[in-house]
């Protein structure tokens, strides 16, 4: 079972224009609702694919009741830890005829001192069952900066591996804690690191702690930095138009499923990565994957 802890999770709305004019009025069908953020995206994919998901996640006022809902609606596996602040809101606006999506991410409310305790607690206990452990998305304001480090402690005292999507200090912390796998995008990694370069923004991460970095680079595909041999990369052929909000939850959820199979090849995982990734892109709400996957996978370009 992989286990998804996701601290600041989002009620996501989607709404679909048939194309998107700055400062013009539009008129929109109801948004699809889901229980979002990055966590409960990767185990909605996880769930897709035929592995096993349980997501851990905070819930709280009217937003967070109905984010319950949702997610009960869906039987997808989970636990919510109860807090005070109000679930936030994710918009993401889909222009049909750009093929382009804009998201508007709330940042969501802070956590009581307890309620960090209580999500900690939660995490260890439900990592007992698990056979890996991802940590994503952003936290909340006034978040420690540890929380992700701290995750990454209880999967090594599993003897589980790890996976970390984060930016910024959390990122860092949950590297020197020795994280096996962290994915940030080019423009988290740049944000992390100072580096605008990937590869030497990924070596940074790896000279701190990670075992392996990969990096979304949207359209371009993804990129693999190992700590021994050369950086790898895969694309497909031509880019994709789509939906590309939850791509980067879709590659999480491809390297989990196989750190959960014991398969840590850093080849392996970035051709399923690339190839979830892009079918998440043609999928019409992030956490899903497009039937194709398989199929893209045999259509990279890799080097």
């Amino acid at each position: 079972m992989i286990l998804t802890v996701t601290p600041n999770p989002a009620l996501d709305l989607t709404y679909r224009v048939p194309a998107l004019e700055p400062g013009e009025t539009h008129r929109a069908a109801p948004p699809a609702v889901r229980a979002g953020g990055k966590g409960l995206n990767v185990a909605r994919v996880v769930a897709q694919t035929g592995s096993a998901a349980f997501a851990l996640a905070t819930a709280g006022g009217p937003s967070g009741l109905r984010f319950a809902d949702d997610l009960e609606a869906s039987q997808l596996p989970a636990e919510l830890i109860p807090v005070a602040s109000p679930t936030r809101s994710s918009v993401a606006i889909v222009d049909e005829a750009a093929g382009e999506t804009t998201v508007i991410n709330e940042t969501g409310g802070p956590l009581t001192a307890a309620e960090w305790m209580a999500l900690r607690d939660a995490a260890r206990r439900l990592a007992v069952p698990a056979t890996a452990l991802v940590g994503s998305g952003s936290l909340p304001p006034d978040a420690p900066d540890d929380f992700y480090a701290v995750l990454v402690a209880t999967a090594a005292e599993r003897g589980i591996p790890s996976l970390i999507d984060a930016v910024g200090p959390a990122l860092l912390l949950a590297v020197e804690a020795g994280a096996d796998v962290v994915k940030p995008n080019r423009r988290e990694l740049a944000e992390t690191t100072g580096e605008d370069d990937p590869v030497e923004g990924a070596r940074r991460l790896l000279d701190r702690g990670a075992r392996l970095v990969l990096v979304s680079l949207g359209a371009d595909g993804l990129l693999a930095v190992p700590r021994t041999g050369a950086p790898l990369h895969a694309r497909l052929p031509e880019p994709l138009t789509g939906n590309a909000t939850g791509a980067g939850d879709a590659a999480v959820a491809a390297v989990a499923t196989l750190l959960a199979a014991g398969n840590d090849d850093p080849g392996a995982l970035l051709r399923r990565a690339t190839a979830w990734s892009a079918a998440a892109v043609l999928a019409p709400l992030a956490g899903d994957l497009h039937p194709s996957y398989r199929e893209l996978e045999a259509r990279l370009v890799t080097g």
